[in-house]
């Protein structure tokens, strides 16, 4: 796995695949998250109202297992949880719920095992996935948890013998599972078995979408992309040093020892904002988030899975990229090729590809790429944001093959500008952020 992309608010939600705002999953779907650069598919699913005294309906685990074969079919790697499920496990983590939670954890597992235990190594399990927790003795009954679905698991026999199975940290934070998550559950087969934590941080840049009395929403994140107008919305915490400070606690603690770690969900919305705000400034923030992240997550062995929604990154229905910044900030942090088009394949020539330029944001210069199918003739202008022309960068008659643009702005200012290639055939515009 290298990777990662959640298929949220879908199967988990309760209790319909539709009933959050998603879209009915379908082969072509998936197959557009493979074409994006993801190789590994995180599906949060509930179970506890698809049962009958305690039996998962055959419609609903039979539905949970086409959309399985979808990500097989597309040779991805495919982790399947119980997730908030109502909160009966996540809600629970307490001795006096202990007993009934690991009765409805063993039956729930030992149904899902059974059902899935000829699937080979694409396929992972994970047992939870917030479990909340705040101390060691909340961190007991979570082994407890963990040793249930564990041990359910691998007595179904077949591939579940050895198939690899996700254990969360508690409440899936970095410092809590640093600070409680001494030792692992028990495991008949070695090295088969995977710490998952999430990453939000900081919340008021990641996810909060109003102002609250604990804290103010921020809007720009990152040492070079601070507002100077707009101060108040610059991030005071959680910034580039933090992302090395956690996910460097999991090297330490369990990368360094030879266990491996899943980061099952990170990500930054968002936000429409009004003036005096700086829009420009902020996406270029979500879009540098994305990248850090990933790329610190990448560099210390950890596995990157991003939270997305439908109508987030992709259009479920048709497929579409939606959020071309983003994909393209994930990719480029995760050392995947970043040649996402603004387009679909059906709306331009296959081999034709205009790149997102590198670095975005960018002071002074710029790298742009292209790729030419054919002979053809080429102009490459930029242009400021109200369409004026700042540059022609190419105007000529060019062969086949992969070219590279500089575009220097050391004599503009900072601000959002416009790259438009056309050829006879295709034409393709992207935006670039000037920062100085």
């Amino acid at each position: 796995m290298k990777v990662g992309w959640n298929m949220g608010n879908t199967l988990e939600a309760i209790c319909g695949e539709t009933a959050w705002g998603g879209a009915y999953t379908t082969q072509k779907f998936i197959d557009s998250v493979k074409a994006a650069g993801f190789n590994a598919v995180r599906l949060p699913c509930a179970w506890d109202c698809h049962t009958n005294n305690g039996i998962i309906n055959s419609a609903w685990i039979a539905r949970v297992k086409e959309v399985i074969d979808y990500c097989i079919n597309d040779s991805l790697y495919v982790m399947l949880n119980i997730h908030w499920d109502g909160g009966w496990l996540e809600n629970n983590v307490t001795t006096s719920a202990q007993d009934a939670v690991n009765e409805k954890q063993h039956n729930y597992w030992t149904q899902i095992a059974n059902y899935f235990k000829d699937y080979d190594e694409h396929l992972l399990f994970a047992g939870a996935n917030e479990p909340n927790v705040d101390n060691a003795a909340g961190m007991t009954v979570l082994l407890s948890y963990h040793q249930t679905f564990i041990d359910a698991v691998r007595a179904t026999g077949g591939n579940n013998s050895s198939r690899t199975l996700v254990i969360q940290g508690p409440s899936t934070d970095i410092e809590k599972t640093n600070n409680l998550m001494n030792i692992l559950p028990a495991d008949q087969i070695a090295d088969r078995l995977i710490i998952e934590i999430h990453y939000y941080t900081p919340w008021q840049f990641c996810g909060l979408n109003e102002d609250a009395n604990w804290g103010k929403m921020f809007y720009y994140w990152g040492k070079d992309y601070h507002s100077s107008t707009d101060v108040t919305r610059n991030a005071t915490w959680g910034e580039e040093r933090d992302v090395e400070k956690y996910f460097g606690m999991m090297k330490t603690k369990f990368i360094d020892k030879g266990i491996p770690v899943i980061n099952g969900e990170y990500a930054a919305f968002r936000r429409n904002l009004n003036p005096p705000s700086d829009q420009a400034l902020h996406d270029a923030s979500i879009e540098y988030f994305h990248r850090y992240v990933v790329n610190s997550a990448v560099s210390k062995g950890i596995i990157p899975f991003y939270w997305d929604v439908n109508m987030g990154l992709f259009n479920r229905s048709t497929g579409a990229i939606l959020d071309h910044g983003i994909l393209n900030a994930i990719m480029q942090g995760a050392g995947n090729a970043t040649d996402i088009s603004n387009e679909t394949n059906s709306d331009i020539p296959n081999e034709f590809r205009l790149e997102q330029n590198y670095p975005n944001p960018f002071n002074p210069s710029t790298s742009i790429n292209y790729h030419l199918p054919s002979n053809t003739f080429v102009v490459l202008k930029v242009f400021d944001i109200l369409g004026r022309e700042v540059d022609t960068l190419v105007n000529r008659l060019q062969d086949a093959g992969n070219y590279s643009v500089q575009f220097n702005a050391s004599n503009l200012p900072s601000g959002l500008y416009f790259y438009r290639l056309d050829t006879e055939t295709y034409h393709s515009t992207k935006k670039l952020l000037l920062l100085k």
